[in-house]
């Protein structure tokens, strides 16, 4: 069939969709919802056999779903109905959430059901929660929706019609629904206000005495003070104590501004803080923030980095570098690169660069200082001598974040996650990590060039089948550690694993030899000093209006196929 994505961006949800849809076989094309008349366009030029619109901050008109054939991916369980879905959920503690896919009527989210599907409620930020329980069940219930639109046969069951509905009409979340008192609410309720308003619209409050929004919530287990008061920092964070304890504030926008880690957005403010920062690298046993930890089991060591939607600026990279320095010189055999449980890594950290333009700095410089940072990082990885490395991608990954990982011995990827491997979307960026080293070797050089020309997401699978991925691992996040955790034992009680050793580190001296990777990095960066030092600014308005959320203009025409100039509806 023809499917047409209605959608207000491109998200993980969108991308997820998409790449399912076409798995089974379905011509897609994907149209922002810009205006009715861009809409009504599209569909014209089309001819789309059904309307699928995974995320959407309007009605769609009349003028489409009373001739098509629209379905709504709703992100809350069936009667549910309002665009605040998941916060109300969050906020209200709810056990059980899910989502439902009906059909597009007048009447906002109250069309009849194609499909729905539930899932437990975890205590998480809304936006982890969005990447991975309304993900999974969004993609369930839509491929059960599609095959009974394909079936023909099918009749969608009315609200009124469903027994014993428990969801209920809710009004829009305000920021009044949201407030805190931070001398009356627990932790817990902090924690699950702040978590409901994460990603977007993030919850009003206020820090020294500003007026900002609050994102990316932790709770703290020993740290105490007076409810309110900004008790400490570390690295990046900030820590606010509660009736009953305290909670880390990662993530801050000022108002006027843009979100930043909460220290980079009160650096003056917060100087006379006392800095608590963690004494090692190891994991902390009890709650706390702390953006990278290592653990060891035998002759397996893990390193994670939780870096708030896999944005790693200059320091963090650093940071994570001289941690990995660290792992190395541990009498292990594997060592585990986990990354985040939303992202890997997204590479470098877009909203620290633009905060450079903000004051006296430059985001150029800034940008050239992030890059090298990334490829310091990418080199140490590569010269593991020692260990086996494995890149364990339990949450996306995009841009250089998926060269990072390449730069592993090996890949192993959940079957629920997106690789975006490609930098063009950021005003053509031409990217770095050692990415023509990398990529071509794995993939050859017509099929990196076909990844960098199509600008399309990957899903593990297809990940695995183009040589980028090594491995697929089937289940949800636990799961997946769990089969992590048995292979790295597997690997590391080989008896070949010496003889594998070896062969990396002739492998290594064989291509040094051949070119060295000071040479792929020096051609990468003189293509990354034009981006960003050039006289085209494309690079720059396209970091611009990413990080300030600017609504779009136009569907990219990767996306936009029936848009391409030789499009003819079949």
């Amino acid at each position: 069939m023809r499917i047409l994505l209605l959608t207000h961006a491109f998200n993980s949800l969108s991308q997820r969709l998409s790449a399912e849809l076409q798995l089974l076989g379905h011509q897609i094309s994907v149209e922002f919802d810009i205006a009715d008349s861009v809409t009504e366009e599209a569909v014209l030029l089309f001819r789309p056999d059904l309307i699928v619109a995974p995320y959407l901050r309007r009605a769609i008109p009349e003028s489409i779903w009373s001739h098509y054939l629209c379905l709504i991916v709703h992100p809350g369980i069936v009667g549910d109905r309002g665009p605040s879905a998941l916060d109300w959920a969050i906020q209200s503690g709810e056990s059980e959430w899910g989502v439902t896919v009906l059909q597009a009527q007048a009447e906002m989210d109250a069309g009849p059901v194609w499909a729905s599907e539930n899932f437990p409620l975890r205590c998480a930020k809304k936006s982890s929660i969005y990447r991975h329980e309304v993900t999974q069940a969004a993609t369930t219930a839509l491929l059960q929706a599609v095959r009974r639109f394909e079936s023909g046969n099918f009749v969608p069951q009315a609200l009124a019609t469903l027994p014993a509905v428990r969801g209920q009409l809710r009004a829009p979340m305000k920021q009044g629904d949201r407030c805190l008192n931070w001398e009356r609410d627990d932790t817990a309720t902090v924690l699950r206000k702040i978590h409901a308003a994460d990603g977007f619209p993030g919850l009003a409050d206020n820090l020294f005495g500003e007026v900002c929004h609050l994102f990316d919530a932790w709770p703290e287990a020993t740290l105490r003070g007076a409810p309110g008061a900004l008790i400490a920092r570390r690295e990046t964070a900030l820590l606010r104590a509660t009736v009953d304890g305290a909670v880390w504030i990662g993530h801050v926008k000022r108002a006027n501004s843009i979100k930043l880690p909460a220290l980079l957005a009160f650096e003056r403010e917060a100087q006379d803080l006392p800095d608590v920062a963690l004494q090692s690298w190891w994991r902390n046993d009890t709650a706390t923030w702390q953006d990278i930890a290592y653990e060891e089991n035998g002759a397996v060591g893990k390193l994670h980095f939780e870096f708030y939607n896999g944005a790693m600026s200059t320091t963090q990279c650093e940071r994570l570098r001289r941690a990995l320095l660290w792992a190395k010189q541990r009498s292990t055999q594997i060592l585990v690169l986990m990354g985040g449980s939303d992202f890997w890594s997204n590479g470098i950290h877009l909203n620290v660069i633009e905060a450079a333009s903000l004051g006296r700095g430059s985001a150029a410089d800034e940008s050239w200082r992030n890059i090298n940072a990334m490829n310091d990082l990418a080199l140490e990885l590569i010269n593991t001598r020692q260990q086996i490395t494995v890149a364990a991608l339990g949450g996306n990954t995009g841009a250089g974040g998926c060269f990072l990982a390449r730069a592993a011995d090996l890949v192993w990827a959940r079957e629920a996650v997106l690789l975006n491997p490609h930098y063009k979307n950021m005003g053509n960026l031409y990217g770095s990590e050692y990415w023509t080293y990398l990529l071509p070797r794995r993939v050859g050089e017509d099929g990196a060039q076909a990844i960098m020309r199509n600008r399309q997401p990957l899903t593990a699978q297809r990940a695995v089948e183009i040589g980028f991925a090594d491995a697929c691992l089937t289940g949800d996040a636990p799961a997946f550690h769990t089969e992590v955790a048995r292979r790295t034992m597997e690997l590391a009680a080989a008896p070949d694993l010496d003889l594998k050793l070896a062969a990396k580190r002739e492998a290594r001296a064989r291509d040094e030899a051949a070119k060295p990777l000071a040479a792929y990095r020096a051609e990468e960066l003189t293509h990354m000093r034009r981006n960003f030092y050039g006289f085209d600014p494309s690079y720059h308005i396209a970091r611009h209006h990413f990080v300030r959320k600017s609504a779009a203009s136009w569907t990219p025409r990767h996306l936009a196929r029936h848009r391409d100039l030789g499009w003819t509806t079949p």
